[in-house]
């Protein structure tokens, strides 16, 4: 088993909590559906905003979703003159057998543009997804 890096980035259309968790509970669910990561194999994640993007920590939306004994941190990206704005990225470290090549790496929203390359996903129902997301939170919520 190799411990392998898993990208993905989203953007939010303003920097309130609910945009935060809600955008990034979404990019989460696509990497782990994606990918079959099960939180019991995931190392670390870091989880960098841009520095407009402060109303939330984006990694309690890992810890709604289950990853309660995953080591999170959260970090401001560089500010870069001419970066793009309200955007959210992760990088989870994995364990896994799956070869790189065979990593599915996750940008929706604004942050297509980061990694056009990397941007080409199945058709998402979005609407199941957030059934999806709403599940795992119901299944993991904390008495």
């Amino acid at each position: 088993m190799h411990c392998r890096g898993v990208r993905g980035a989203t953007t939010v259309s303003a920097d309130t909590r609910d945009e935060v968790l809600a955008a990034t509970r979404q990019l989460l669910a696509l990497m782990i559906r994606l990918n079959d990561i099960r939180p019991e194999d995931v190392g670390s994640a870091i989880f960098s905003t841009t520095e407009d993007v402060n109303a939330e920590f984006p990694a309690l939306a890992a810890r709604q979703l289950g990853w309660n004994d995953v080591p999170l941190l959260c970090t401001h990206e560089l500010n870069v003159p001419g970066s793009l704005p309200l955007c959210i990225r992760v990088l989870v470290m994995w364990n896994t057998p799956r070869s790189q090549a065979d990593i599915r790496h996750v940008y929706i929203k604004g942050a297509v543009r980061l990694r056009p390359d990397l941007s080409q996903l199945p058709p998402v129902d979005f609407q199941e997804l957030e059934a999806w997301i709403n599940e795992q939170m119901l299944h993991f919520r904390k008495p």
